[in-house]
């Protein structure tokens, strides 16, 4: 079950872990779409997470992200760490037996433990993340996967959030984890941890903000009081409107990244896709009902990310929102000046 050439790596991490050469049990986990090899072992009747990177490329060097999972394990935000190496891409950490998180405790936890991530010491800077989504966008554009028609009208949208929504300002500039989708957030009964850290590195704080609201939130009184735990004060218009415009680009990013990295040169034909409604569909991801596992269930997903934009950009809110950026006196950072 674990390659070869990492056999040698895996006893020596054993060995200095728990003193011991061999573990008990093991079984190989598949949730999410990390490349690394992730099982749950058990060593003298104690379940861990035994994770394998495989690849040796820059992509799958862990130097960067192990120093964040160590961070947020420092302050219980991660499980704990038993054992880290660089040079052979392993980690043994803490197992949390996952547990179905109810929404209605979700939308009340949440907030507080992205306080507390977002108020740790500032990650190492890796890349702007809204350039790097927006190469996404451009690229996707560029193959003619699917007719002018379906997506034209919303890139036109999305120029018009990008135009005023700000590029951020060094007070949003936080430690983020970037990719708290359900089998990220893992709730133990008492509460959740965030697992996964491949993808941490400092951004705007209202992304990670609106992916977890994106699966909890249902109505914009769940948002107000969702940023009010978050804040530890009412969020005023602008807050509310950062928020609701960040999560419109991650329909955009979402839409956009899903349909290019699952694209086989093939026509897509959208009518073929299920229908559910958004809030259905992200109530049941987040409670295991459905799983990105194949390539149609991640085109369907990126369709629903672009059905739901366009939903929403035809409602008054979306203006009022785009009116209240645009009145406030902060300008986009260019690249050169995006707080490292």
């Amino acid at each position: 079950m674990i390659p070869d050439n990492k056999q040698v790596a895996v006893e020596k991490a054993l060995r200095r872990a728990f003193g011991v050469s061999e573990f008990d049990e093991i079984q190989q986990l598949t949730m999410g779409l990390s490349s690394a090899l992730i099982f749950k072992i058990v060593v003298r009747g104690e379940p861990y997470l035994l994770r394998v990177i495989t690849r040796t490329d820059a992509m799958g060097d862990p130097a960067y992200y192990f120093g964040c999972m160590e961070v947020a394990a420092a302050v219980e935000l991660a499980p704990p760490i038993y054992y880290l190496s660089i040079e052979d891409r392993i980690s043994i950490t803490g197992f949390v037996e996952p547990h179905s998180f109810p929404i209605s405790l979700a939308k009340e936890a949440m907030p507080h433990w992205l306080r507390r991530l977002h108020s740790l010491p500032r990650f190492p800077y890796r890349f702007n993340y809204f350039d790097r989504m927006e190469s996404f966008m451009e690229k996707f554009k560029a193959c003619n996967m699917l007719p002018a028609e379906a997506i034209n009208n919303v890139f036109d949208i999305y120029a018009h959030i990008a135009s005023v929504y700000p590029r951020t300002d060094e007070k949003d500039f936080v430690s983020c984890h970037n990719d708290l989708k359900p089998e990220n957030v893992l709730f133990d009964g008492l509460r959740p941890w965030m697992v996964d850290w491949e993808a941490a590195f400092p951004n705007d704080r209202y992304l990670d903000l609106a992916v977890v609201g994106n699966f909890v939130l249902g109505n914009e009184k769940e948002e107000a009081d969702y940023l009010e735990q978050y804040f530890n004060e009412p969020a005023d218009e602008y807050k509310r409107a950062r928020f609701f415009m960040m999560s419109q680009m991650l329909h955009v990013y979402y839409f956009s990244f899903l349909m290019l990295s699952n694209f086989s040169g093939k026509p897509i034909d959208t009518n073929n896709f299920e229908k559910p409604d958004f809030r259905s569909f992200h109530e049941r991801m987040w409670y295991g009902e459905i799983a990105l596992t194949t390539t149609e269930k991640k085109l369907q997903y990126a369709w629903e990310h672009r059905d739901e934009f366009l939903r929403k950009a035809q409602t008054g809110r979306f203006e009022d929102s785009l009116q209240i950026l645009a009145s406030r006196d902060q300008r986009n950072l260019t690249k050169a000046e995006f707080p490292q």
